[in-house]
């Protein structure tokens, strides 16, 4: 239904041609954002058959929802048929192991308004449900508070599919959202939820404090903190950690839902240790930690040009012995999922 007239603040703007959208819920729980594998030829196509392999894993352990095309995808590097691509597989593949109900996300990231906007439509159409959108940091100089709110609900008005806003200062520039924005853009209807790559836990707060996860939900954006978010009414998260660790994200998760803090707590200290080593690995090296782990094939354990390779063997050391700790309650609680 077409809308006309000015819109009162915290409401959809109106941009000629928006539809009034029924709120859609962000499925609380583990949503990971999955790496993208590339070929070790020239042009580094995409490496089919180690994705599917790693979005297969990723479905059979248990998580809420898949992020394809974020920024531990390299979305940057990633042409939009591709991305369709990684949607359409990501979608059939939970299909296929019988997880209908599992949430896939796309990343919907640019500098121009009506080109996230585009990115939304072609992600609804190769099947995602939600839409990952970052402000557009490129003009960060005159992206206020005000400004970065219209962006948003332009953006909401227009996609057929709800978004999440991505608050990820670090890679855009400096852009920061604020509390009061975030609680601004959360009473519109197709904004869904929130992640705070920006370690915001009073953002958490400040987003629960006004607004049912139902309606607006918070989620953080590394695995260190996920059970202080839970606590203070967050939902989940969406961490580069689950490529690795998406069973003891869950269980940490499920913990703190059965009531059993002490054991949730315990849980969420190995794993922040764990986190350690992820940040200090950076994407690339996160990727290697996972090829590594995961015994996919060396040949794809690089991203894609200009980002470096993780080739550092002193660090390589490092950042194994870091996440190692976490490795067997990994194991074991898929074991105990195999096996249930």
């Amino acid at each position: 239904m077409a809308v006309t007239g000015s819109a009162k603040a915290g409401e959809p703007a109106n941009n000629g041609t928006m539809t009034m959208h029924q709120r859609r819920p962000f499925p609380p729980g583990i949503h990971v954002p999955s790496l993208t594998f590339f070929e070790a030829d020239g042009r580094q196509d995409i490496d089919w058959d180690t994705q599917e392999s790693h979005l297969r894993y990723l479905v059979q352990a248990g998580v809420q929802g898949i992020v394809v095309a974020g920024t531990c995808g390299e979305a940057a590097t990633l042409t939009a048929a591709e991305k369709s691509q990684l949607i359409a597989r990501a979608a059939r593949i939970a299909t296929d192991n019988a997880k209908d109900e599992l949430t896939v996300t796309a990343g919907c990231s640019g500098s121009c308004t009506r080109d996230v906007i585009d990115q939304t439509c072609a992600a609804q159409r190769s099947g995602a449900d939600f839409a990952l959108v970052l402000a557009p940091g490129s003009f960060a100089f005159d992206m206020d508070q005000t400004a970065i709110v219209a962006f948003f609900q332009e953006v909401a008005d227009a996609s057929p599919i709800p978004i999440i806003i991505y608050n990820f200062p670090s890679i855009v520039n400096g852009l920061n959202l604020s509390p009061e924005t975030l609680q601004l853009l959360g009473r519109h209807s197709n904004i869904a939820a929130v992640k705070l790559t920006c370690g915001g836990i009073a953002k958490v707060a400040a987003v629960a404090a006004t607004a049912p996860p139902e309606s607006f939900a918070a989620l953080a954006g590394q695995g260190d903190w996920l059970l202080p978010a839970l606590s203070v009414g967050g939902v989940g998260c969406i961490a580069g950690a689950s490529n690795l660790f998406p069973q003891t994200l869950v269980e940490i998760r499920r913990l703190f839902v059965k009531g059993d803090m002490a054991a949730a707590a315990e849980l969420q200290r190995r794993m922040s240790l764990a986190e350690q080593g992820f940040a200090q690995a950076g994407l690339n090296g996160t990727k290697w930690l996972v090829v590594s782990n995961r015994g996919y094939p060396a040949a794809s354990v690089h991203c894609r040009r200009p980002i470096p390779r993780f080739a550092d063997v002193k660090k390589m050391a490092e950042v194994a012995e870091v996440v190692s700790a976490v490795l067997p309650i990994e194991h074991k609680l898929a074991q105990q999922g195999a096996g249930s």
